[in-house]
């Protein structure tokens, strides 16, 4: 597993993983949230926020309260139980999964605003990708959040006036808050294989048909060269931590949230 950090602005940092596994992931991030509740509780500090982007090896997290009867099959992938909240999910190569280790209480959000925020920079780059399509398919298709279940799903325009037609989801959430700092987060299939979902109920959905970036929008694929429009993993990736970054800094606030 390799990382690298970087300094985003004055009170956040970006940490890349790759080929992680889940668990030492998992202990890290927990770890690191133990010292930083600790250091403001004991002297008062302010430690910068975190974005973790991870690149997992193969796994099946289930959430805290997630209930066994979503797992469908039982496959060579490993299923662990962990304290998110949220039922059973995947993650793995060309998902991008980013934990947001933030102390909410400094930020001044609620855990509502940083589910919302989550939601609303997903949607962002989803749509700001759209605009280069895969194919010459002419439908207006578009990324919204949903009030009744957390996560990101692609919609289509239909011929009724302010009609939308769900195609699917595209980016899930799950989050943990211990003494206000929250860590996990989100995960958009970019470019990821997505029969891995076939062996669960995704977040607990029966039947929720799974999405991927790739199949909307031009993006390259690991061994091209860059060229042209398509876009790569890369940019992707770089789209969603800037506009995170810009929330963080309070550049960007937050819309109406979705009606239910």
């Amino acid at each position: 597993m390799q990382n690298t950090t970087q300094q985003l602005n004055d009170t956040l940092i970006s940490k890349s993983l790759t080929t992680a596994d889940y668990v030492p992931t998992l202990d890290a991030m927990l770890a690191r949230t133990l010292a930083r509740i600790d250091l403001k509780k004991q002297q008062g500090l302010r430690t910068p926020d975190e974005l973790w982007i991870v690149d997992h090896n193969d796994v099946y997290t289930l959430g805290q309260a997630g209930k066994e009867e979503h797992i469908l099959q039982r496959t060579n992938t490993p299923i662990i139980k962990t304290d998110r909240g949220g039922q059973v999910t995947w993650h793995g190569h060309g998902q991008l999964v980013i934990y947001w280790l933030f102390d909410l209480n400094s930020l001044g959000w609620s855990v509502r605003n940083l589910v919302s925020h989550a939601e609303q920079a997903i949607e962002d780059v989803i749509n700001d990708c759209l605009q280069n399509p895969a194919s010459s398919d002419t439908t207006a298709i578009s990324a919204h959040a949903r009030r009744d279940a957390p996560g990101v799903y692609l919609y289509a325009d239909t011929s009724v006036a302010d009609d939308k037609m769900m195609l699917g989801k595209m980016a899930s959430l799950g989050f943990k808050i211990k003494h206000g700092f929250s860590y996990h987060g989100i995960a958009l299939n970019l470019n990821c294989d997505l029969s891995a979902f076939n062996a669960i109920n995704p977040c607990g959905y029966a039947g929720m048909q799974m999405l991927r970036l790739s199949d909307f929008t031009a993006m390259q694929k690991e061994s091209d060269e860059q060229t042209g429009e398509a876009l790569s993993y890369e940019q992707v990736t770089q789209k969603l931590i800037d506009n995170i970054a810009k929330r963080h800094a309070g550049l960007i606030e937050l819309r109406a949230l979705a009606p239910k």
